[in-house]
C-alpha cells in the first residue's frame, strides 16, 4: 500500500537554536521510502542512527529563531496485516539480543509496577492471544482525550486516570506486555487514519521472531503504518528535542493513501 506523507513545522525556538527530529520515515522491515524530500529552510541537517537501529534522527543548527521546515515522502507499506493470536511468545532464554533490552521498566513505562494485575487479568493467555487481550483491555478501559497528559505523565498516572492520547495508549501496552514477559517498545509512525491527523504512537511486541505493531486507539493497522523510529518509550523517540524552549508557531501532519505523490503544503 502506498502511503504519502506531508509535514510542514514551524517553531520559534530560544537561544542554543539546535533541534534533534525524528520524523523521517524508516527503510525497514515492512515498508521501502519510494521517494523523500526534506526543507529545512536554509540549514544543514546532520543525519544521526535511530533508536535501536531503526531510522534516523536529523540533528538541524539554525543561523536565526525560527525553524520552518517541511518534509514529504511516499512509502509503500508492505508490511501484512496479521492476526496476533496465533503468534507465540518465546521464553526469556530464547530471546535474542535485540529483543531483551525491551522487557526491562523505562522511564515512562514502569512495568515491574504491573506484574500482579497482568497475572490476574490476562494470566491464563499466552503469545499473540495475551497480547490482542490487553490491547483489547487498554482500548476499552481507556478514553481518548487530548491535552489529558503532558511530557511528565507515566503509566502510573495513565493507569489511575484512563485517559490519554495515543503516546499513553501505547506506554499502557508496552508496560503490560512487558510485565508478562513479552518484549514490548514504542513506535513514533504515520497513520492516515488518525483522528486529529498528527505524529501517532504505538506499540511493537516481539511475537514468533519478529516485531508486531499493536496499536490500542484502533485508528492504524499494521499494513496502512509508516514507522519513524522505535524505542523504550516516548523518551526515546520524541519526533522533536530542544535545549531550550520552542515556541509553537504552525505544524500540519497530513498522511493518505493512494497513488497521488504527496507535495509540501
Amino acid at each position: 500500500m502506498l502511503i504519502h506523507i506531508d509535514v510542514t513545522m514551524s517553531y520559534r525556538l530560544d537561544l542554543g537554536r539546535s533541534v534533534l527530529l525524528a520524523i523521517e520515515a524508516a527503510q525497514t522491515a515492512g515498508q521501502s521510502v519510494l521517494s523523500d524530500r526534506l526543507d529545512c529552510g536554509g540549514a544543514w541537517p546532520r543525519h544521526i542512527p535511530g533508536e535501536a537501529g531503526i531510522g534516523r534522527r536529523i540533528h538541524i543548527g539554525l543561523d536565526g529563531p525560527m525553524m520552518q521546515l517541511g518534509y514529504a515522502a511516499t512509502v509503500d507499506v508492505t508490511r501484512p496485516a496479521t492476526a496476533l493470536e496465533p503468534l507465540r511468545e518465546h521464553p526469556v532464554h530464547d530471546l535474542p539480543a535485540e529483543a531483551l533490552p525491551f522487557l526491562r521498566p523505562s522511564r515512562y513505562c514502569q512495568s515491574d509496577m504491573f506484574g500482579v494485575f497482568v497475572a490476574r487479568r490476562f494470566g491464563a493467555l499466552s503469545g499473540g492471544t495475551k497480547i490482542a487481550a490487553i490491547r483489547d483491555w487498554v482500548g476499552q478501559e481507556m478514553t481518548y482525550v487530548p491535552d489529558a497528559s503532558s511530557s511528565a505523565t507515566t503509566v502510573l498516572d495513565t493507569f489511575a486516570t484512563r485517559e490519554g492520547v495515543c503516546r499513553d495508549y501505547a506506554h499502557m501496552v508496552c508496560a503490560l506486555a512487558r510485565a508478562a514477559n513479552i518484549p514490548a517498545r514504542y513506535a513514533s509512525v504515520y497513520a492516515p487514519d488518525v483522528v486529529p491527523p498528527d505524529f501517532h504512537a504505538v506499540a511493537q511486541v516481539w511475537l514468533e521472531g519478529d516485531w508486531h505493531l499493536v496499536d490500542a486507539t484502533g485508528m492504524s493497522r499494521p499494513d496502512d503504518t509508516v514507522v519513524i523510529t522505535a524505542g523504550r518509550d516516548a523518551c526515546d523517540v520524541a519526533f522533536m528535542e530542544t535545549v531550550q524552549n520552542a515556541q509553537f508557531v504552525a505544524q500540519s501532519v497530513l498522511v493518505s493513501r493512494g497513488n497521488t505523490g504527496a507535495a509540501f503544503g
